[in-house]
This record gives structure tokens, C-alpha cells and sequence, in this order.
């Protein structure tokens, strides 16, 4: 079993998420008896926030790439960057070290063409929701991408940053949260990519009947099967 280095932190709930989703699925792999062999940087998300504020891109992703040389020097075999927006500096990520990266978007680009869809809805930050770089890979390998409206974008990512990032959990969140995808799917949109490694706390599969893409849990599980 090869050794998973973790940039986390980005938040610390979805770090934990991750750990688990991991362990768990190791646990069941190996019928109970190994345990996830993974190494996790957890950064300061008050740095990453500040970088943010500031458009500070150059500056955040030399902090990724430090975190990144940090744990293959402390022995991790396969990379993971633990939030869907940070994989904006995957390549330059990549560049600086030896060892794989596990990416994110890559991952489920083949858990929806495993499902046959060809138009997705996806939500996340802001930046992951109206950049291109998650959106053009899913393009670029045949799947349409829609995006709610500016309020809703806006709605979403205050409820990312005001309430997940606190593990705070609000039933009228969540309400509207339904009610978005619920839009994307009559204007198309034949499933739902979480987008955004917090989402997930508020929204669970079993809310709606529409296909749901936890990219935590497809980034976690895409990482198990490089490790073995």
C-alpha cells in the first residue's frame, strides 16, 4: 500500500471526511486488517483566506506547492490536494514534485462517464463554478457543464464560507440548496457534481433522486486505487 499525502486544511471538516472515507475503505479492502497509510499537511485556511481576498493566486500557489514538497519529503508516494478550488494550481502542483497527483476533477470525469451522463450541473465556490479550469476538463471529455444563475453562485459560496466552513448545518440552506439542482434538472442537467469538498455535510445522495457527485468521496476512493 503506497503512502497518500494530503494537502488539507481547506477546511478542516472535509480534511477530517477525507481521512475517514479513506480509512474506511482500506478497513474494507483488507477485511479489517490495515489501517490508510497517509501523511496530511494541514495548511492555516486564515492564509489561504487572506490570499484569496487578495487574488494573491501567485502567492497561494506557492503555499501549495511548499505543502506539496513537504509531504513527498516526508515519504508520501501519491499526491491529493483536498478542495475542489485549489486544484486551479494542479499543474504547477504537479510540476514540483516526483511523485502523482490524484486529480480531482479527473476522478470524476470517470464516475460520470460511468454513469453515461453527458450534462451535469455543478456547484461550488464561485471561483470552481465560473473559472475554466474545472470546467473545461469536464468539457474537453464531453460533458456539458451548467451553473446557477449570479444568486444563486452568490448564495452558494456565502453558505460555503459563513456556514460549512464552521460545520454549521441550516435546514434552509439546504432547502434552497435542493431547490437549485432542482432548476439545473429542468434546464437539462442529468445529475449533480458537489464541487466544493463542504457541500457535501449539507447535501447528502439520499436528499434528491437526481445522480449526486461527491467529489470528496470520488477524489478519496480514486486515491485508494492508486495506493494499491
Amino acid at each position: 500500500m503506497k503512502t497518500i499525502g494530503l494537502i488539507g486544511g481547506m477546511s478542516w471538516q472535509s480534511t477530517i471526511d477525507y481521512y475517514r472515507i479513506i480509512n474506511n475503505a482500506v478497513v474494507r479492502r483488507t477485511k479489517g486488517k490495515h489501517a490508510a497509510k497517509i501523511v496530511i499537511d494541514s495548511v492555516d485556511f486564515g492564509e489561504v483566506e487572506v490570499l484569496i481576498s487578495n487574488q494573491d493566486f501567485a502567492g497561494l500557489t506557492a503555499l501549495l506547492v511548499n505543502s506539496a514538497q513537504k509531504l513527498e519529503k516526508a515519504g508520501a508516494e501519491l499526491l491529493m490536494i483536498g478542495a475542489n478550488t485549489m486544484h486551479f494550481a494542479a499543474d504547477p502542483i504537479q510540476e514540483s514534485v516526483r511523485i502523482p497527483l490524484v486529480h480531482i476533477v479527473d476522478a470524476t470525469i470517470a464516475a460520470i462517464q460511468a454513469k453515461g451522463l453527458t450534462k451535469v450541473g455543478l456547484l461550488g465556490t464561485k471561483f470552481t463554478m465560473e473559472k475554466d479550469y474545472f470546467r473545461q476538463r469536464l468539457i474537453s471529455n464531453g460533458i456539458d457543464v451548467d451553473v446557477p444563475g449570479m444568486e444563486d453562485r452568490e448564495f452558494i459560496q456565502q453558505t460555503i464560507f459563513k456556514e460549512l466552513f464552521h460545520a454549521t448545518i441550516n435546514p434552509e440552506s439546504k432547502k434552497r440548496f435542493l431547490s437549485i439542482m432542482d432548476d439545473l434538472a429542468r434546464e437539462g442537467a442529468q445529475g449533480i457534481i458537489l464541487g466544493c469538498t463542504e457541500i457535501p455535510l449539507l447535501i447528502k445522495r439520499e436528499d434528491t433522486v437526481l445522480p449526486v457527485f461527491d467529489t470528496t468521496e470520488i477524489h478519496a476512493m480514486a486515491a485508494i486505487e492508486m495506493s494499491f
